[in-house]
């Protein structure tokens, strides 16, 4: 029966992370160990969720090549990344979690929330370039992103709020935010598998929902080409409030 669970749980979970990998380039990782939970140990749900999200990446990064990546707004997101996730691996044990869910939640929802009363939700603003470019906003959101990835799963939102009022086109939203994640992924793999190489029985699980990450980024990627570019917006920012909601309701009660 717990087999049984296992699979059922770790499957879903997997096929969902991968199916928005596949369709909006990532930001739903958040979801992964509080819903793999359900089957495992939070510890050992991150340990399996690492890996796998590694190989979402592999499997959707083919799909969005570089002719998708936005470079000129990677190029000062990624060092971001980088010293966001540095400054939360020297902080994490001094960081109160629940609270920093709780900001990121009520930012995120206020962000969205705003997005939608300005005319996001009849497509008035979907896709036109809201804001100008910053590089100093581009350091600081990926900094945020890779901060709040390390230390609470949370790296979606702060990337979402700094690349949607670009405006930019569906298919380079999705490959720029993908690349982002490949490399926040990568970077928090080595910590997770040192954790897990103590777990017994981990490589095993971890091919069993494998099995699942084809399947999600294809349906992704059909999700992807079928919806319109204003749509996809839409669901983007909906999405963050889904997000919101999780987090802050992590934040408020443990």
């Amino acid at each position: 029966m717990e087999d049984i669970r296992f699979i059922v749980v770790g499957g879903a979970t997997v096929l969902l992370i991968a199916l928005v990998r596949g369709a909006f380039g990532g930001g739903f990782g958040v979801i992964g160990i509080p819903l793999l939970s359900l089957a495992v140990d939070p510890v050992r749900a991150g340990a399996l969720l690492a890996p796998l999200f590694c190989l979402i990446d592999l499997c959707s990064l083919p799909h969005y090549r570089p002719s998708t990546w936005s470079k000129r707004d990677l190029v000062p997101l990624l060092p971001g990344l980088l010293g966001g996730m540095a400054l939360g691996f020297f902080t994490v044990t001094h960081v109160d979690v629940r609270a920093i869910m709780l900001l990121v939640g009520t930012v995120t929802l206020a962000f969205a929330v705003r997005w939608f009363i300005a005319g996001g939700w009849s497509g008035a603003t979907a896709g036109a370039e809201q804001q100008p470019r910053s590089r100093s906003r581009a350091v600081l959101f990926g900094g945020l992103s890779g901060f709040t990835s390390f230390v609470a799963h949370s790296g979606g939102p702060p990337l979402a709020m700094y690349l949607l009022p670009l405006g930019l086109p569906k298919q380079v939203y999705a490959g720029t935010s993908s690349a982002f994640f490949a490399v926040g992924n990568l970077v928090k793999l080595t910590p997770w598998l040192v954790i897990g190489a103590s777990l017994p029985g981990l490589g095993l699980q971890t091919l069993e929902l494998a099995l699942f990450v084809p399947l999600g980024v294809w349906l992704g990627q059909i999700l992807h080409h079928r919806l319109p570019e204003r749509r996809l917006y839409q669901t983007c920012y909906a999405l963050l409030i889904v997000v919101a909601g999780k987090l802050l309701a992590d934040g408020l009660l443990g």
